[in-house]
């Protein structure tokens, strides 16, 4: 059974071999994590199972770690003699990948073929490396797993958390969990992905519901707060929190801080007896079903217009089944006759698809909107086509374009107000203004300069334009 579950952050900086005298700003997190490993230590344990979001990811399956002995070091981080060496519990990592096989998300172990195909290292990665130097009196005492996660839905995600706890349950070891990960990384200006009010925000509300055991407030946190926040750490306490459902569970955070403009949080989690009233997993998919039936209900009359268009794409229906949508009087004169649109698809957090027009290939912008829908849905070349299963979980973004002007010079640029397109030539790259991670304008030249397959010093003419977005 999973006898204890730990939430860890894991900053080499904090190892002294890497962070020296500089450790010392992080005190707390490392007095909480010197507790967190005394806790593991009495709970002793015959295998520990880390998720880290540094392990391989993929998008449709758990990886874990396939070698059979561990090691992972900070020489990356200029300390080499920053190691650790477990062996690796292969036959509860084969019950784990059998056990997902009947939920949402599978499992794969990594094994030789695997690396190669995918170029993968066999070395732990920093974020099972860093906790596991705090453990390493038990290195010859109990084994290791050690996985990733899967870039899919945070309830797909709790259930694989599920299977998880079943298969070690089957097993019978004493087993502890756990979630390595970072809280926001835009805590401050001198962060290393600078300042959103989000970050703040996302940090206060997790370790309130972190330390009130709230798991549906944590698996309804607002999608863009996350994604502005800048975490890493949300989908391996996930993964943690299905791993306790069904049971009773004391929380306690042992510390908190963001001493370098990133969060890091220290809570335990303490499993009872079995517990009726938190077998949550249905509870949770209905939540999130009525937020999504929330969020359609107050969309915009355009995004409406491309969710009527995908579905009437996905489902087969003839023009004259859909409910017409009409746009306001009062919108429709703040909308020009004729304008470019950029459609962009989102599903639990994460890009599902972006086409848009520079400028107007059709008679309206209404007619812009649908080609542009079907585009992002079917044509967006980086993603699989939208299902008709994943209809009702995408939110749904659309961007009216305002005429480009010539600028002369960067100065001109703000990554918030104004979209920017760069040309050389018959080569052209855009990017839409205000985007999660653009902060400054030579990040907005550089990506629209990728975009066009041109070198970061090569001269380009720039072009600004503005938006309207609807949601």
């Amino acid at each position: 059974m999973i006898d204890l579950a730990v939430l860890v952050p894991h900053p080499p900086i904090i190892i002294s071999e890497v962070g020296g005298a500089e450790a010392q700003q992080a005190e707390s997190t490392i007095k909480g994590m010197h507790a967190i490993a005394s806790l593991i230590e009495q709970a002793a344990p015959e295998t520990l199972i880390v998720i880290s979001p540094h392990a391989p990811i993929f998008s449709d399956a758990v990886a874990i770690y396939g070698k059979e002995s561990l090691r992972g070091d900070l020489s990356r981080f200029g300390a080499s003699s920053a190691a650790v060496r477990f062996e690796n519990d292969l036959a509860l990592a084969e019950m784990i990948a059998a056990e997902s096989m009947s939920g949402l998300i599978p499992a794969v172990i990594i094994d030789e073929n695997l690396r190669k195909r995918y170029r993968l290292s066999d070395a732990l990665d920093h974020g099972a490396t860093v906790p596991l130097l705090f453990l390493k009196n038990l290195a010859g005492r109990c084994r290791l797993i050690t996985m990733g996660f899967a870039m899919q839905s945070y309830e797909s995600l709790y259930r694989f958390g599920m299977c998880l706890a079943g298969a070690v349950r089957e097993s019978g070891r004493r087993t502890v969990l756990i979630a390595s990960g970072d809280l926001s990384h835009r805590l401050t200006p001198d962060a290393p992905n600078g300042f959103d009010p989000s970050g703040p925000e996302f940090d206060r509300q997790l370790m309130a519901a972190i330390a009130q055991m709230d798991v549906r407030s944590i698996m309804s946190m607002d999608a863009d707060m996350i994604e502005q926040a800048g975490e890493c750490g949300l989908r391996s306490l996930i993964i943690m929190l299905g791993a306790l459902d069904g049971v009773a569970v004391q929380s306690e955070v042992k510390s908190y801080e963001g001493p370098f403009g990133v969060g890091y949080g220290v809570a335990a989690f303490f499993p009872g007896k079995a517990d009726q009233g938190r077998n949550l997993a249905a509870i949770i998919e209905n939540d999130k079903h009525q937020r999504g039936l929330q969020r359609m209900a107050s969309e915009s009359p355009l995004v409406r217009l491309a969710r009527q268009t995908l579905q009437n794409a996905l489902w087969g229906q003839t023009p004259d089944q859909l409910v017409a949508v009409e746009f306001p009087q009062d919108l429709k004169e703040k909308l020009p006759s004729r304008a470019g649109v950029f459609v962009s698809l989102k599903k639990d957090g994460q890009l599902r698809g972006c086409i848009g027009t520079i400028e107007p290939t059709t008679a309206s912008v209404a007619d812009e909107i649908r080609q542009n829908a079907v585009s992002a849905a079917f044509r967006d070349t980086r993603f699989d086509p939208v299902s008709a299963e994943e209809l009702d979980d995408l939110v749904i973004s659309v961007d009216v374009l305002y005429p480009a002007e010539s600028i002369g010079s960067i100065n001109e640029l703000d990554p918030r107000k104004y979209g920017v397109i760069v040309r050389k030539g018959h080569r052209s790259g855009l990017l839409l203004p205000d985007l999660e991670g653009v902060n400054t304008v030579q990040q907005q030249v550089a990506i629209a300069k990728k975009k066009a397959s041109l070198g970061p010093e090569e001269e380009v003419d720039l072009y600004r334009f503005e938006v309207q977005r609807f949601k």
